[in-house]
């Protein structure tokens, strides 16, 4: 494959595992807009439905799983939450008989001369807890306990599809979203199928996508959203990736608000006006108690931890129940669904109110669905439930469109959830919410009517693809190819060249043996995406994926090096979580030794790995793997910090009979000779036996200084302790107990940061680089121009070290992966000439600024040299 194709083949859609299904095939009592998501679920195979509430996505899935069982033989499974399935057996008997308001006589008439002599096209459903009490086909329902606990194996079905997907949550989260993975795994046609999908929770979707084998979660993270450097697992959508991600999630989840999205009309699918009633209660701030330090609040803070917004609940609870009996006084006989969170709010509610029905956690689940099947039909006037228990697939719209909300919380796919429980197509009743918060929980109601915009303002962005694109996903596609490659760009100047391409390209079209040295921080596999170009090298699946991609790029920079010189790569180990893995503890990946493996293959030779220390500190705090706390439970499940590695390749030059380079980088020795007071330095500005020694295997022995007393630290800031320590560090002998007492008395006055490691371990041997300044980096300087700070930046001692070591002034010295420019700005600094590739045209940009500017610094004149030129003339 050449390099082009390999590149179009990173296009990733849905794959499509379906089929096509005529007109003839589907129920003709189906709304036009219904038909559509028919085929088009069908012909994916594996699909989610999101459709709006009241668009009948109940009956899409039957009518799937009718015709997929029919074509294909087996049985079908709906997997649903509590109090739903009476809805799917009103839709079953609905396509079976047509009685509806809405169904017109000719309607029935079709259906009667579509179901003659095809019994197969009446589908049947049957509440089951228990795969022996199914049949050898049909469709059938369960819940979502039921398969949780194992009862039910999904893999005895042909066809599955999970209904109010969303509530899994309710169940445990991600680890539930692994399970429910793994029972499903090997179902040949399965769906999910959920009205409120929140873009507020991208991981929602991105479980969806695993659930239905689109893209492993690891991989949809890294392809569309840029990690927290300071936190793990907090993600952003990386705003030039915001497009790529909506055309992907439309080629596998249909959003549907409305028929007209699919282009039909609207006509009796029109929300009932909704009117929200917000009630503010004060706060008692005598009791805003205190913060993690001790220090007494002034006000009280519902956002500082889950228990002081569970704390502000129950403090506030009988003035909420007031409140709400005030509200309930205006209509007394109303219907209405009063939601709660607490357990000490359901039963002051049963107290208040006696006619009112609850349904809780640890019900009989029987009594449970049946109290909310009693009031879906209107038995009885008031339901008080939790949303994460009645919130989902329920309709209560026949009866009900009045809501109260006791309390509220941040959990907004439970909230908006809730509402649509009455606010939904088929409603004919104005809809009212009365929401009771207190002035604490100000920041709780801005949360949630900022995610409901956002909600808002996502779908809007989804069914406008779906309105640009169809359903055609070879239309998203072709968008998406156009973000292949660059507009090639060169910039050059005195002592450099810089060009905005693909490295892969751009070292293809250089001359051969023409640089003297290779210096750069390659990407780390999967880890980050730099541009939204597919030719990006963190653009790939995995790490053989992305090792393929290296294998275009590595010969040609075999090719360009002279014999003889070097290349240094810049790389770091990963870190592979548990759930990758399932050991259910993180792993390390050693991408440096796949980096060396890599290299060797393309004809370079690994001379040796020069190891940088790092801080473990801000690497727990990426990635929550060296916690003190978990190294308190269970020390053998810890590892430890990851070094840097710089890695030394050299290509064999022409003449191995010396091993010499063809273009050496020779050095005049410095040397003290002489004796008394005639003795000096030869060549003062010469590579000395001491410099050669630090180079090779530098170590500094101890100058017999005392250890340092705790006290004398605690007086300084932080900057001034950490250079202390360095040099106590590296001219004592070590001791580890010592080391441990010092933090511990820092920690004592409050002064060991969480941030950063004030006290780090120096190394005394200069194959390991402790002393690498963290925050020197292009960083520094795009932090102090406010500009987009990059991913993984290449620290300038690293490169000013390989710089010195491995070329002669006026040498070449080139970065594929330029990035800001590190490497060529260092090498102009130097006395060497740069040249650089980045795919980035922001990089690119602001690197070329940081080029041009050190450009100027070396060839301006000072004052004393136009002073010469003035005296000369």
């Amino acid at each position: 494959m050449d390099y082009v194709s390999f590149l179009n083949a990173k296009i990733q859609m849905a794959p499509v595992a379906g089929f096509d299904v005529s007109d003839d095939e589907i129920n003709p009592l189906l709304q036009p807009h219904q038909r559509l998501m028919v085929k088009w679920g069908c012909a994916g195979g594996r699909r989610a439905i999101f459709a709006s509430f009241g668009l009948g996505k109940s009956v899409v899935q039957i009518e799937i799983l009718r015709i997929i069982t029919v074509r294909f033989g087996g049985r079908g499974l709906i997997v649903l939450p509590l109090g739903v399935r009476q809805e799917f057996k009103r839709d079953v008997d609905f396509l079976c008989d047509g009685i509806h308001p809405r169904v017109t006589d000719a309607q029935r008439a079709a259906l009667a001369i579509w179901q003659d002599g095809h019994p197969e096209r009446l589908p049947s459903i049957r509440f089951i807890r228990s795969v022996t009490e199914a049949g050898e086909a049909g469709l059938y329902m369960t819940n979502y306990e039921t398969v949780r606990d194992g009862k039910i194996d999904p893999k005895d079905f042909a066809a599955a599809s999970l209904d109010e997907a969303s509530c899994l949550r309710g169940f445990g989260g991600s680890k539930t979203f692994r399970e429910f993975m793994r029972l499903f795994d090997g179902v040949r046609f399965k769906f999910v199928a959920t009205a409120t999908p929140s873009p507020n929770q991208f991981i929602e979707l991105l479980a969806y996508s695993a659930f239905l084998e689109v893209m492993d979660i690891g991989q949809a993270k890294t392809r569309f959203f840029k990690r927290n450097s300071e936190k793990a697992d907090t993600l952003t959508i990386h705003p030039h990736k915001e497009r790529e991600f909506w055309l992907w999630v439309a080629s596998w989840g249909l959003f549907v608000q409305r028929p007209s999205d699919l282009g039909f009309s609207d006509e009796g699918y029109d929300l009932p006006p909704i009117t929200v009633n917000w009630h503010e209660l004060p706060a008692d701030h005598k009791e805003a108690g205190y913060d993690k330090r001790g220090q007494g609040r002034l006000l009280k803070d519902t956002t500082a931890s889950l228990s002081d917004a569970a704390r502000e609940k129950r403090d506030s609870l009988p003035a909420r129940i007031e409140r709400l009996m005030a509200i309930r006084e205006e209509d007394p006989s109303a219907h209405r669904i009063i939601w709660h969170d607490l357990e000490a709010e359901r039963m002051a509610l049963e107290k208040a109110i006696p006619a009112a029905v609850s349904v809780y956690g640890n019900q009989d689940l029987d009594a449970r669905e049946q109290a909310i099947i009693d009031f879906s039909n209107g038995l009885f006037a008031e339901l008080s439930a939790k949303p994460s228990i009645a919130g989902s697939g329920c309709n209560f719209q026949r009866h009900c469109w009045w809501a109260v909300f006791l309390g509220i919380g941040f959990k907004f796919n439970d909230f908006i959830q809730a509402i649509h429980r009455i606010q939904r197509f088929l409603q004919v009743h104005p809809v009212r919410l009365d929401l009771i918060y207190t002035e604490a929980e100000r920041p709780v109601r801005a949360n949630l009517e900022g995610k409901w915009r956002r909600h808002e303002e996502q779908m809007a962005i989804m069914t406008g693809i779906i309105k640009e694109y169809g359903l055609s996903a070879a239309a998203m596609a072709h968008t998406l190819q156009r973000a292949m490659g660059v507009e090639r760009i060169e910039v050059s100047g005195e002592g450099y060249r810089l060009v905005n391409n693909d490295c892969v390209i751009e070292c293809a079209a250089m001359e051969p043996d023409s640089i003297d040295l290779i210096v750069t921080s390659i990407p780390f596999s999967t880890q980050y995406e730099y541009s939204p170009n597919y030719a990006d090298f963190g653009h790939t699946d995995d790490n053989q994926h992305f090792w393929q991609q290296m294998d275009y790029l590595i010969p040609q920079l075999f090719r360009i090096l002279k014999p003889g010189r070097i290349a240094a790569i810049h790389v770091k180990d990963r870190i592979v979580p548990g759930g990758m893995t399932g050991l259910g503890f993180q792993t390390v990946y050693p991408f440096a030794d796949d980096c060396t493996t890599a290299f060797r293959k393309a004809g370079f030779a690994f001379l040796s790995r020069k190891t940088i220390t790092t801080d473990v500190v801000r690497e727990n705090n990426q990635t929550y793997r060296l916690g003190w706390s978990e190294q308190c439970k269970d020390g053998t499940r810890m590892g430890n910090g990851l070094p840097e590695y710089l890695l030394i390749f050299r290509k064999p030059p022409s003449d191995s009979s010396n091993g010499y380079a063809d273009h050496p980088v020779g050095k005049k020795k410095r040397m003290w000779e002489g004796s008394g007071p005639n003795a000096g330095w030869s060549n003062t500005d010469g590579y000395s036996r001491a410099r050669w020694q630090l180079d090779a295997h530098g170590y500094e022995p101890s100058s017999g200084d005392r250890q340092l007393a705790p006290s004398e630290l605690q007086a300084l800031d932080a900057s001034q302790i950490y250079k202390l320590w360095k040099k106590h560090s590296l001219e004592t002998i070590y001791d580890f107990e010592h080391h441990v007492r010092i933090a511990e008395a820092l920690e004592e006055k409050g002064m060991l940061p969480s941030t950063f490691m004030l006290l780090p371990p120096h190394s005394k041997n200069d194959d390991v680089w402790t002393d690498v300044t963290r925050m020197l980096s292009m960083n520094t300087l795009q932090a102090q121009a406010g500009r987009e700070l990059h991913l993984c930046p290449l620290q300038f001692d690293i490169v000013d070290r390989a710089i010195q070591q491995y070329t002669e002034p006026n040498d070449l010295v080139f970065d594929p992966f330029g990035g800001l420019m590190t490497v060529p700005y260092r090498a102009i600094k130097h006395g060497r000439r740069g040249a650089a590739v980045e795919l980035n045209p922001g990089y690119f940009l602001d690197g070329c600024k940081y080029v041009e500017a050190i450009a100027r610094e070396k060839s301006m004149p000072s004052l004393f040299d136009l002073l010469g030129l003035e005296a000369a003339e």
